[in-house]
């Protein structure tokens, strides 16, 4: 490997206590594996280092070349290559993670669950069709229920409810407390029906004018760029923040139910950072539609459009 990437990637690794390699930045995952990281490590700890390899070709290879591991996201912990995102899952789930970390792991309570009875039909007869599987639910950061069938592995946590048995990893045994599951008819055909108490808000589509209304009433909010920097040159929204890592950390020590509005060019990138910070359990987020083109046709025409 090039000296020169050698001494950069070893540089990133020593920058903090906890490092990963990913695709995207925290606020907007480009990838499920990367997402499904993040998770982990919001979960886990406060204060952590990312590296987006997207940005970086060199470094993009050159840590698949250092560790010796042909993916990305990678996990580095005091300087030590601890695997990709299948094995991080796994450490967490066996509370092995917790241990490198130095941190109590979570108890593993079972969650309530409530399988009607058309619902516990279809998986029972799912399981007597493939004899030796369980049936296993994972609930993603996204809130996305999946339900799949495999051997148990041992560690998970078992919930029963009418006559069914579901398996969670420890994760998605905290997401899944009081869960209702049915069954619903679609032009799909026949679909599982659930509903999660525990999903935060959706986020709120806020139109330009609404959004204008809101500022005009003086109402507090934080109002937060998602754009390049090179973006704000053309045009910006006064009062606004980038969304860079000093933002994160001020949203960070936000409460809760602060006000927050996330705008780009059209309105598609600040979706995702929005949708990442209610992931996080802020109750009051919005994107504004169209973004700050939109702003520019409908509210203040001198705000360049480009």
């Amino acid at each position: 490997m090039n000296e020169q990437v050698s001494h950069r990637i070893e540089s990133v690794i020593a920058s903090n206590r906890v490092v990963l390699f990913m695709k995207g930045t925290p606020a907007q995952p480009q990838c499920g594996f990367s997402a499904s990281v993040i998770g982990i490590l919001d979960s886990m700890v406060n204060d952590y280092s990312t590296f987006n390899v997207l940005e970086d070709q060199e470094i993009r290879e050159g840590v698949k070349q250092y560790s010796q591991w042909p993916t990305i996201p990678q996990l580095y912990i005091d300087k030590e290559f601890v695997g990709g995102c299948d094995i991080v899952k796994q450490m967490f789930n066996t509370g092995e993670l917790h241990k490198v970390l130095d941190i109590e792991p979570p108890v593993a309570t079972v969650p309530k669950l409530h399988i009607n009875d058309e619902a516990a039909a279809v998986i029972r007869q799912a399981v007597e069709q493939q004899p030796g599987v369980a049936v296993h639910m994972q609930i993603s950061a996204a809130w996305d229920h999946q339900f799949n069938l495999a051997p148990a592995q041992g560690h998970e946590i078992r919930a029963e409810s009418n006559g069914v048995e579901i398996l969670f990893d420890l994760m998605s045994a905290q997401r899944a407390n009081g869960l209702e599951i049915g069954i619903m008819e679609s032009p799909q055909g026949t679909a599982f029906n659930i509903r999660n108490p525990n999903a935060p808000p959706p986020i709120s589509q806020i139109t330009p004018r609404e959004l204008h209304e809101v500022m005009e009433n003086g109402q507090q909010l934080h109002l937060f760029d998602v754009r390049e920097p090179h973006e704000l040159e053309k045009a910006r929204l006064e009062n606004s923040r980038l969304l860079d890592q000093d933002t994160v950390q001020f949203i960070e020590s936000l409460g809760k139910d602060e006000m927050l509005v996330f705008y780009c060019h059209h309105g598609h990138r600040s979706n995702s950072a929005a949708d990442y910070f209610r992931k996080q359990g802020y109750t009051n987020v919005h994107n504004l539609a169209g973004g700050i083109d939109a702003w520019s046709k409908e509210v203040d025409s001198s705000v360049p459009t480009y």
